[in-house]
């Protein structure tokens, strides 16, 4: 009976504790508490209350009361309570000032690419840099996921969520059920970067077919249900195929913005952000100076499109969700591409007079940490790990500490004697 009574008595002090939070912080979110208890013996109970991050919490302040005088656990009060939460702040700019534009495209299921990303993308005075993930919209394995987003929070690492896989007959559930899987989880800053799928100007990322009506289509129904789940989701174009001509398999990426405009009327207007593949061509190999879409600035010719011929009435921050030259060095020496002396010479000029310059650039990633042949012509480490040249030297470019709307926690303790 004495251990009931307890139990009732530690509801009540939950529901004064969470009264007293929640009446406190209007504008904030709480994402997760955990609420400990312990009775005269000392004997400690854990209860998870929430994991939902949907209460709104409002501006902080210091709630906390020590267990005793000491600070110490009073054994002669009958209940010791504490509430431990984590939030983000409300109201906080998106495009904040301090940004460490460094990023790299690495992938979920290799645990050992966090780290390796960490390294280049905060490294000589760097912190809260990039990464990429690919996600695919089925995937439903949580502890594969809860483990990436914990590593992310760990190593100060914002990630870009690119989506693939979608089954356009099932589009719609698939859309709302990987809307709700991301928002479980607690993400390492407040914004949640979501960009709708890669290159669907190009039939081979898009089942053997350009459908620009479709994509549209499914873009605007994707913005809808990740907005409603939850208003910090920042959605993004999938990047397009900047330079792709128009033939059996691929379209010109201006008619494909153009017929998606007249599919969904105001589309671009929706999006919060603009994704971007400007690669150096011809060959993956061009001048870093070249203008137009052919270059490693095609965002500015796409964002001059959207505002003069679709009549966007926004500004797009950029986010350059890949880029990069082919290295000939790789598992089969390839001659036609540049050498990695080179590829680290051009990727430094990138950087340097084009996107740090660029107020309009959020983010670089790179394509890509590691892949297998043929593409390995693209990585930034080889088949062991070991780093190319062009990642030694990006590594030792000079950043700056990023200073995103991070995850915030608080703990709320009280002592009830008789």
């Amino acid at each position: 009976m004495k251990k009931y009574i307890i139990y009732i008595l530690l509801g009540v002090t939950l529901l004064i504790l969470l009264f007293v939070i929640i009446t406190g912080r209007d504008n904030e979110k709480l994402l997760f508490s955990k609420y400990i208890g312990w009775d005269r013996n000392n004997n400690k109970e854990d209860i998870v209350i929430s994991s939902e991050p949907r209460i709104s919490l409002s501006s902080p302040s210091d709630i906390k009361v020590d267990l005793d005088n000491n600070g110490e656990l009073n054994k002669d009060c009958p209940i010791t309570s504490k509430i431990e939460y984590a939030y983000y702040e409300d109201n906080a700019d998106p495009l904040w000032k301090d940004n460490n534009k460094f990023g790299l495209y690495i992938y979920a299921e290799e645990s050992n690419m966090f780290e390796i990303a960490q390294k280049l993308v905060n490294s000589n005075g760097g912190k809260w840099g990039y990464v990429l993930i690919p996600y695919n919209v089925k995937d439903r394995d949580r502890e594969k996921w809860d483990a990436v987003f914990k590593m992310l929070l760990n190593k100060n690492l914002i990630p870009i969520i690119q989506l693939w896989d979608i089954d356009v007959s099932e589009y719609k559930k698939q859309t709302e059920q990987a809307a709700e899987f991301l928002n479980d989880f607690v993400w390492p800053i407040k914004y949640k970067y979501i960009s709708v799928y890669n290159e669907t100007n190009d039939s081979k990322f898009w089942y053997g077919n350009v459908n620009p009506e479709e994509y549209a289509r499914i873009l605007n129904f994707t913005i809808d249900i990740f907005k409603n789940m939850n208003e910090d989701f920042f959605i993004m174009n999938g990047a397009f195929n900047a330079t792709a001509p128009s033939d059996d398999y691929h379209m010109d990426e201006f008619e494909y913005l153009r017929r998606m405009e007249k599919e969904i009327p105001g589309i671009f207007n929706k999006i919060d952000g603009w994704a971007s593949h400007p690669y150096p061509q011809p060959n993956f190999s061009g001048d870093p100076h070249t203008e137009g879409r052919w270059g490693i600035r095609a965002y500015e010719s796409e964002l001059d499109y959207l505002k003069n011929e679709i009549g966007i009435n926004k500004d797009l921050p950029v986010f350059i969700t890949e880029t990069g030259w082919a290295h000939a060095e790789g598992a089969v020496y390839n001659p036609s591409y540049l050498s990695v002396n080179k590829v680290a010479e051009n990727m430094a000029t990138a950087y340097r007079d084009y996107y740090l310059k660029d107020d309009r650039v959020r983010a670089v990633t790179p394509f890509t940490i590691r892949y297998n042949p043929p593409f390995d012509h693209f990585s930034w480490v080889n088949s062991d790990n070991v780093p190319y040249y062009h990642y030694e030297v990006i590594k030792n470019m000079k950043k700056i500490e990023g200073k995103p709307p991070v995850l915030k926690t608080e703990v709320y303790e009280q002592i009830d004697c008789p």
